[in-house]
């Protein structure tokens, strides 16, 4: 029996708006409007115009009524799929056209985002459009609760927003406000569960698809694209077949088959994710194929349907031996994959993550991302915060990402689309940390504008989820998350050396956790230094990866930047860094400084108490809390530990276990 289809919710009952309270529709809903045009999103960009015309007493009227209004959403001929709006403001008139349903719908939000300033402020025309094609994100959400990985895998947000009870959520309402406020933030494309596919997950592709239709019925009133993860042994999980190659006609048929079912239930399907030879995952690698093979197979059962392929890179050695520094995890991306340029179809994306080994707080960005010229590219990112403090800590990645996209150039990495690994649950608050909505807002316009200024994306949400905010609150809020990931990396691994965390779920500090583990995550500090040798001329040659200059730039550690001089480089205690401290003072010093940072983010926040209102101020504080200790923890652990094995006092004689 289909679930029912939920129509626009004044909200869920609650639950925190995050950067879409009603007052931010205010200057929309006490206004006369005028929308032209007809299409589902355009019924829904009317809803929302409406809704907040009941709350603030404005107007909205359909076609060809009489005026004068004060705001006019016209759908113009031309392409229908077009995200791009054209805004301008003249005449006591405020226009939005687009010829695209979803442009619409953008043009829509980025009035909200302007408020009152959009009613006032003379502007000439002015085009929109988003520079990426793709702006996805990864739900790693399981549909039971599995025994080791929970329900949301790296989750911090409780469970999933999708599913409940070993299936799809019989009240959607949530799912419809999450898709108003992934629209207003320019995300276009959700994946619905898990990488790592279990066999529960699995049933989505075939005898479950019902349920995935649901939930795509609902995004879609929001221009989301529906995608679903799978697993490359499908053939076998669910079609009884005796294996999964990919040049086997009969698993390409089967793929084929399915793949059409598929777009019988959901017709706008974006297509598949896939994680294939990975940590234990199947893949083509079973058969002696390629990952070009196994792409390849699915590409051609969605080519029919214009759906996609998103094929993780995130392949590697988990079994390594740790006596053996010649095997570099973070090679391992650029040693697969590069052989593979230009023999992935055109509907075959390679999903890289930002960096070579996995969402540290500081690591290079990978030179596979600028090496594949010839290979359709995605960037993945990682809202949730698995290696940043996992929503119990505030730290805003904003400036973390702009730094990664605008990598090599003013015009940044070459890629089309962006995913990052979603950090939304069934939290109240969405992402368990209220400031951690931030980053989500923050991923979302950047996917949409690559090259925008974090602190004008910040003040945005700042502006939106606290509208009319006194500037007290404002300076507050900037000053607890402007520089909260440099204080998040002051306080955790040094110098770009990664890791240094509790095995398993990752949180807090064990600098040895991983050291002699096969995961291939290593610090390699002993008596005389600490970091890894990835140099050409003595280490594991990864640094001459990358091309010139950075080659070049990485090789050495006089000229390795001082923020990733660990990751590239094993040095002495006693090496002087460009800031003219050595390595192990600069360990003191910032552990120091990153628990002092925290102290004083906690009496900020604290004097807000008055300007937020009391739940959400409340959950701040008790994670504030929480941070404060693990970052004691954090500085306690890393200073008495290189302080024992390097024997070298602190400079200014503080309290070193």
């Amino acid at each position: 029996m289909p679930l029912p289809v939920p129509v626009l919710p004044e909200g869920p009952e609650g639950v925190d708006p995050a950067w879409l309270p009603d007052e931010a529709f205010r200057p929309i809903g006490s206004r006369r409007t005028l929308i032209r045009g007809w299409g589902p999103l355009a019924r829904t960009a009317h809803q929302n115009v409406a809704e907040a015309c009941a709350r603030f007493g404005g107007r909205v009227e359909r076609d060809a009524s009489p005026g004068p209004f004060d705001l006019v959403l016209e759908l113009t001929p031309g392409e229908d799929s077009s995200e791009a709006f054209t805004y301008e403001r003249g005449h006591g008139r405020t226009t939005v056209t687009s010829s695209g349903q979803r442009g619409l719908l953008y043009g829509l939000f980025h009035v909200v985002r302007l408020g009152e300033a959009a009613f006032r402020e003379e502007r000439p025309r002015e085009t929109h459009r988003p520079a990426l094609a793709l702006r996805m994100l990864d739900h790693w959400d399981n549909v039971a609760v599995h025994p080791v990985m929970g329900q949301v895998e790296r989750g911090y947000a409780g469970g999933s927003l999708f599913w409940e009870e070993g299936r799809a959520r019989w009240d959607l309402d949530r799912v419809l406000a999450y898709g108003r406020l992934l629209a207003a933030c320019g995300i276009n494309a959700v994946a619905v569960n898990n990488v790592n596919v279990h066999e529960t997950e699995a049933r989505l592709l075939t005898d479950r698809i019902d349920e995935v239709a649901d939930v795509a019925q609902v995004l879609r009133q929001y221009g989301i694209r529906t995608h679903l993860s799978v697993t490359f042994a499908a053939p076998m999980v669910l079609g009884g077949l005796a294996g999964a190659d990919p040049l086997d006609d009969r698993v390409r048929e089967w793929w084929a088959e399915t793949t059409a079912q598929v777009y019988q239930a959901v017709p706008d399907f974006g297509g598949y994710v896939v994680k294939a030879d990975s940590e234990g995952q199947p893949g083509p690698f079973t058969y002696g194929r390629s990952h070009a093979d196994g792409a390849n197979m699915l590409a051609a059962a969605l080519a029919p349907h214009v759906g996609t392929v998103h094929w993780r890179a995130f392949v590697y050695d988990h079994r390594q031996d740790w006596r053996d520094r010649t095997t570099d995890r973070a090679r391992a991306a650029y040693d697969h994959f590069l052989p593979l340029d230009g023999e992935f179809a055109p509907n075959a994306v390679l999903q890289v993550k930002h960096g070579p080994m996995d969402f540290q707080v500081r690591e290079p960005v990978s030179p596979l991302i600028s090496a594949m010229s010839h290979t359709r590219l995605a960037v993945e990112l990682q809202a949730t915060q698995e290696y940043t403090g996992q929503q119990q800590h505030v730290c805003w990645l904003g400036p973390m990402w702009s730094e990664v996209l605008r990598f090599g150039s003013e015009e940044g990495l070459p890629l089309e689309e962006l995913v990052a690994v979603s950090n939304v649950g069934d939290d109240p608050f969405w992402t368990g940390h209220p400031l951690a909505q931030a980053n989500l807002y923050t991923f979302g316009r950047l996917a949409w504008q690559p090259q925008a200024d974090p602190a004008g994306i910040l003040d945005e949400w700042i502006g939106l989820t606290f509208p009319s905010a006194p500037q007290r609150l404002i300076d507050g809020l900037h000053s607890v998350l402007d520089g909260s990931w440099r204080t998040y990396e002051k306080y955790t691994a040094p110098l770009g050396v990664g890791f240094m965390v509790q095995p398993g779920h990752h949180y807090g500090p064990s600098v040895d956790g991983y050291e002699y583990s096969p995961w291939g995550t290593y610090h390699f500090a002993d008596r005389d230094g600490i970091g890894v040798d990835r140099s050409v001329a003595s280490g594991t040659g990864y640094a001459g990866q990358y091309a010139k200059p950075w080659a070049e730039v990485y090789e050495s550690p006089e000229t390795c930047p001082d923020e990733l001089l660990l990751f590239f480089h094993h040095v002495p205690y006693g090496h002087v860094l460009k800031s003219g401290k050595t390595v192990i003072q600069h360990i003191y010093d910032t552990h120091f400084e990153g628990v002092a940072e925290v102290e004083e983010a906690v009496e900020v926040w604290a004097s807000l108490a008055g300007l937020v209102e009391p739940g959400r101020h409340a959950r701040v504080a008790e994670r504030y809390e929480e941070q404060l200790r693990s970052a004691r923890e954090w500085r306690d652990q890393i200073n008495s530990y290189f302080f024992r094995k390097s024997g070298v006092p602190d400079a200014q004689g503080r309290l070193i276990y």
